[in-house]
C-alpha cells in the first residue's frame, strides 16, 4: 500500500490539473460587434430601419423587400432586400475566386458595445420573439461545443487516412485525401437562427470551403445581426472578408444559389428539399437535407415517472415545439399510462405563454402566425376521430396584434395513426399520448411513420431501452434521455426517409464538405516499382491465362497447399518467360 498510494495521489494530482488546464480559456482575439442600432430602445419602428450589409460587388437593384416583425409582439423592426438571382450569383462566384484552401482555426470573443440609451443586457433582434441572449443559449452552447470539438480533433480527420492496401496490393501504400469543394451554399431555417447560420458555417470554412448562407425571410433580421459577429470574427484572425456571405430574400433567391454553389446544405420542409433535389440534378450539384421529423418518444413501465415526465414536457415545449427534433408521437407503457398522463397534465397546465420581454413566460411565440392555423386544423382532425384534449397552458398578456403567434400546450389523448397528428409533423407545443402493451409494439408504431429523424427511448433497465432504440429506424437516437446526440458535436445529425439524408456534424458531417480523394503509390519507391508480368504483357502470351489463373489462386486459394501450388507456378512461368527473353535478346 506504502508503494501504491504516492502513485495515486500523482496520478489524481494530474486528473486534476488536467481539468484546471481545460477551464482555461485558449488566447483568442476579442471583437466588438455594434449593437445599438438593434437594441430594444424603441427606435426600430422606423420604416427606413435596415440592418442588412450588402454583399461587396452586388448592384443592390432589388426593388422587392422581406420585411420583418418580431413575433412575440408583432412588432416591425426592418426589412433586408429580396436578392434577385443575379446579384446571388455574382458574389458567389466572386467567392470561387477567393476561397481559402487551408483550414481555419477559429474561436472568437462575442462582446457587445453597449448602447447609449441603456446597458446591452438584452437584444430584441432575434425573430423567434425570445431575447437573443437569454433564449439563445442552448444554440450558443451547440455552437461552442462544435467549435471546442473541431479545434480540439478536427483537424485529425482532415489528414490524410492511410489504408490497407489489400494483400493483392502490398507493394503500394493507399490513402485518402480530404480536399475542399469550393463554394457551398446553405439555406437553413428559422427555428433556431443563430445556431442554424453557425453550424454549416463552422464545418464549412474549418474544412477551408468558403460558404454563401441563404438564411430564412423569417429570419432574416436577426440572421443579419449575426453576420455582423461572423464578419468581425473574420477580420480578427485575418481572414479573408469574402470567405463567408449571407443572402436574403424569397425562394427565387435559394434556387439562383443552388445552381451556382459546388454543394448545396438544406435545412427545412421535405417539400422544398424535393424541389432543392431537382434544381440540383440539373447541374449534379451534391446535396445534404435536414427534412425534420416525427420523433418517437417511448416510455416504458419502469420508469420513474415523475422524472422522464419533466423531460418528456421539455421534449415537446422546446422553441414552442418549433423544434426538428422534438418529440412529437409518446408512447407509454399502459402500465403507467394512467400515472404518466396525471403528472404530464399538472404540468402543462402550469404553463403560461407569453412575449419574454412582457413578464415571466415558460413558453414563447410561433414565428408565423398562420402556423396556428395549421396546428388547429391537426387538432380538430384528431378530435373529429375520437381523440380528447385533457390539458391545455394559458396565455399571458399578450399585444392586440400578436394573438396569432401563439399556440396553447396542449395534451391529447386517445390518439392513433389514422389521424393527421400521428402522421404529419406538427412543429408545435402539441403532445399527443399513446399506448403500448409490449416492447415489439413500440418499435412497430415508432416505425410507423415516413418520417425517421430520431428517437428518444426511456426504461429503468438500460439494456432494454437500448434494445428498443436499436430497432427504430432513425438517424439518430437517445436512451434515458432527450436530444443529447445534437451536444454531442463528434457524433454526426441527420435522418432517413423524408427527413433526410447526409449528416451534419461529427467526422462525418466535416468530410461531408471535402471532396474526397484515393491515392494509391509504391510503398518502396523507387527500390520496387509497378512491372507487368512477362506473361501478360502485350501481346500476351501464349500462357498468359494460365499465368493469371495461378495468380489468383496464390492469392486467395482455399488451402495452404493449393496457394504453394499456385505460387510454384507463377515463379515458374516467371522464369521460363524470362528465359525465353534473354535467349532471344542473344540471337538477336
Amino acid at each position: 500500500m506504502a508503494f501504491w498510494w504516492p502513485l495515486l495521489v500523482l496520478a489524481l494530482a494530474f486528473a486534476i490539473g488536467k481539468f484546471l488546464l481545460i477551464l482555461i480559456p485558449p488566447k483568442v482575439p476579442s471583437i466588438d460587434v455594434d449593437a445599438s442600432d438593434v437594441l430594444d430602445d424603441g427606435s426600430l419602428a422606423q420604416e427606413n430601419s435596415y440592418i442588412y450589409v450588402p454583399p461587396r460587388g452586388t448592384a443592390q437593384q432589388s426593388r422587392r423587400e422581406v420585411k420583418c416583425y418580431e413575433p412575440a409582439t408583432m412588432k416591425y423592426l426592418g426589412y433586408v432586400p429580396a436578392l434577385t438571382p443575379d446579384e446571388v450569383c455574382e458574389p458567389t462566384l466572386l467567392r470561387k475566386q477567393i476561397v481559402v484552401m487551408h483550414a481555419f482555426r477559429m474561436t472568437v470573443t462575442v462582446r457587445s458595445k453597449p448602447s447609449r440609451a441603456k446597458p446591452r443586457t438584452r437584444i430584441s433582434s432575434r425573430d423567434t420573439g425570445k431575447t437573443m441572449v437569454d433564449a439563445s443559449l442552448g444554440e450558443i452552447m451547440t455552437t461552442c461545443e462544435k467549435i471546442n470539438w473541431l479545434l480540439s480533433e478536427g483537424e485529425k480527420w482532415l489528414k490524410p487516412e492511410y489504408r490497407s492496401s489489400g494483400r493483392a496490393m502490398l507493394h503500394k501504400r493507399a490513402r485518402v485525401e480530404f480536399h475542399p469543394l469550393g463554394v457551398i451554399g446553405a439555406i437553413v431555417s428559422w427555428n433556431y437562427p443563430f445556431h442554424n447560420i453557425f453550424n454549416p458555417m463552422l464545418a464549412v470554412v474549418f474544412s477551408g470551403n468558403g460558404i454563401v448562407i441563404k438564411i430564412s425571410e423569417n429570419a432574416s433580421w436577426s440572421g443579419c445581426f449575426y453576420f455582423r459577429i461572423i464578419q468581425s470574427a473574420l477580420a480578427a484572425i485575418g481572414a479573408p472578408e469574402d470567405l463567408v456571405e449571407v443572402i436574403t430574400g424569397f425562394a427565387e433567391t435559394g434556387e439562383a444559389l443552388v445552381t451556382s454553389a459546388d454543394k448545396v446544405i438544406f435545412v427545412g420542409s421535405p417539400g422544398v428539399g424535393k424541389m432543392i433535389m431537382r434544381n440540383a440534378a440539373e447541374t449534379l450539384i451534391p446535396v445534404t437535407l435536414e427534412l425534420g421529423g416525427k420523433d418517437a418518444f417511448v416510455v416504458c413501465d419502469d420508469v420513474d415517472v415523475d422524472h422522464v415526465a419533466q423531460i418528456a414536457v421539455r421534449a415537446v415545449l422546446q422553441s414552442s415545439g418549433q423544434n426538428c427534433a422534438g418529440a412529437e408521437r409518446f408512447y407509454v407503457h399502459r402500465n403507467i399510462y394512467a400515472s404518466f398522463v396525471s403528472k404530464i397534465t399538472k404540468i402543462i397546465k402550469s404553463v403560461t405563454a407569453g412575449p419574454p420581454l412582457a413578464g415571466k413566460y415558460d413558453m414563447g411565440a410561433l414565428c408565423m402566425h398562420e402556423h396556428s392555423e395549421k396546428l388547429e386544423g391537426l387538432i380538430n382532425d384528431a378530435l373529429d376521430k375520437g381523440a380528447e384534449i385533457i390539458a391545455r397552458g394559458s396565455f399571458g398578456h399578450i399585444g392586440e396584434g400578436a394573438v396569432d403567434q401563439y399556440f396553447p400546450p396542449t395534451v391529447i389523448v386517445n390518439v392513433n395513426h389514422s389521424m393527421r397528428l400521428m402522421q404529419e409533423e406538427a412543429f408545435g407545443p402539441i403532445m399527443p399520448i399513446m399506448k403500448f402493451s409490449s416492447d415489439e409494439e413500440a418499435v412497430r408504431l415508432a416505425n410507423d411513420s415516413k418520417y425517421g429523424l430520431g428517437c428518444a427511448v426511456f426504461s429503468g433497465n438500460q439494456s432494454r431501452a437500448r434494445e428498443i432504440a436499436s430497432q427504430i429506424h432513425c438517424g439518430v437516437a437517445a436512451v434515458n434521455d432527450f436530444a443529447a446526440t445534437y451536444m454531442c458535436q463528434s457524433l454526426p445529425f441527420g435522418g432517413v426517409k423524408h427527413s433526410g439524408f447526409g449528416r451534419f456534424g461529427g467526422v462525418e458531417g466535416l468530410r461531408a464538405c471535402c471532396l474526397v480523394k484515393s491515392v494509391v503509390e509504391d510503398r518502396w519507391w523507387p527500390f520496387i516499382k509497378t512491372k507487368i508480368p512477362k506473361p501478360i504483357q502485350y501481346p500476351v502470351a501464349e500462357n498468359g491465362f494460365e499465368f493469371q489463373e495461378s495468380l489468383v489462386e496464390a492469392l486467395y486459394g482455399l488451402s495452404v497447399w493449393d496457394r504453394l501450388q499456385a505460387l510454384v507456378n507463377v515463379l515458374k512461368m516467371l522464369t521460363e518467360q524470362n528465359s525465353t527473353s534473354d535467349s532471344r535478346k542473344k540471337k538477336t
